[in-house]
């Protein structure tokens, strides 16, 4: 009896020193861990929300940058660092979804290493093409690829642009073709240089090249129009209903960080999310701007999308290259 007396009261000394901890979160800066490179989309819209950020907890967030592997390398290390909420993690659907499907194997599991906080943003692919291509429209495409015994090519920077390419083909029976590139800046420069005619990237990755006419969009992968490219029209309304495909960014902690801190985390990231500027200039950086929310209603979105394109992943056998 005197046993279980001395761990219900050490529960609640620890339950006591954890709530301490978070009254009085943050006391030092605390580190975001961004698992891509400096200047790509994701590490662009964490910089500015941990600005953002960094004014309402009153401590500086400082991002550091661990790219490789998918955004695997990045997500192992914030996932093994201290549950205390001074290192958390700008996690994406590759990190949290795709990547646990297509790797042999992983240092972390996306669901069980962390705890979620609220979503950043979300963006769609777009479907582009060189200008002198006779393609005009995601129709156009598809109905010379089912006529080409032979397919057509399609610039893949990014294994979301794949997960585009074999839905379209699985909906549409399509021959196209992938061409894999390492990043989306190869892959822009030849079809503007016309070795491949036809691509599929972000649309931060090509917005640029459609307003400067150095490539025309063909269609976005978003359910509707998109407000980063309002003047696209959506796959899912070219014929191949039911259509979409939409990488995000949100937030995470270390599995084990106290309940109070990520509550205070998220209450803050949905009241900076909120805010017109921030929303403004993410649009303008090529993110759609999410509205942060409850910790628990990121869990279930990352859920479903891992059950959505789960069986997709595994029917066209794709591959971490």
């Amino acid at each position: 009896m005197k046993t279980l007396e001395f761990l219900g009261a050490c529960v609640v000394s620890l339950g006591l020193l954890q709530a301490a901890a978070a009254q009085n979160y943050p006391a030092k800066p605390i580190r975001l861990v961004v698992p891509y490179q400096a200047g790509q989309g994701t590490d662009v819209a964490a910089r500015l929300i941990a600005d953002q950020l960094s004014k309402a907890l009153g401590q500086a967030i400082i991002v550091d940058n661990r790219a490789g592997a998918g955004g695997n390398i990045g997500a192992f290390e914030a996932g093994r660092a201290a549950p205390d909420g001074y290192t958390l993690l700008m996690g994406t659907n590759g990190t949290h979804v795709l990547n646990q499907m297509i790797y042999p194997s992983m240092s972390f599991d996306p669901e069980k290493d962390f705890e979620p906080i609220g979503i950043v943003s979300t963006f769609p692919m777009v479907v582009v093409a060189n200008p002198a291509s006779p393609y005009n429209s995601v129709a156009d495409l598809l109905k010379d690829a089912k006529a080409k015994t032979e397919g057509i090519d399609i610039a893949l920077p990014s294994t979301t642009a794949r997960l585009v390419l074999e839905l379209l083909k699985e909906k549409t029976g399509g021959t196209l073709r992938p061409v894999p590139y390492k990043g989306s800046g190869t892959a822009m420069t030849d079809i503007i240089g016309g070795q491949v005619m036809v691509g599929i990237d972000t649309a931060s990755a090509v917005r640029t090249f459609i307003s400067s006419g150095k490539l025309k969009a063909l269609g976005v992968t978003s359910a509707q129009a998109s407000a980063l490219l309002p003047q696209v029209k959506p796959v899912a309304a070219q014929g191949v209903d039911g259509f979409e495909v939409i990488a995000w960014n949100a937030m995470y902690a270390p599995h084990g960080t106290p309940a109070p801190v990520i509550q205070r985390l998220s209450a803050e990231l949905t009241k900076v999310m909120a805010q017109p500027d921030v929303r403004q200039r993410l649009l303008e950086l090529g993110h759609e701007p999410a509205a942060g929310g409850a910790p628990k209603e990121l869990a279930m979105f990352a859920r479903s999308e891992r059950q959505k394109w789960g069986p997709l992943v595994k029917s066209a056998g794709l591959k971490a290259e």
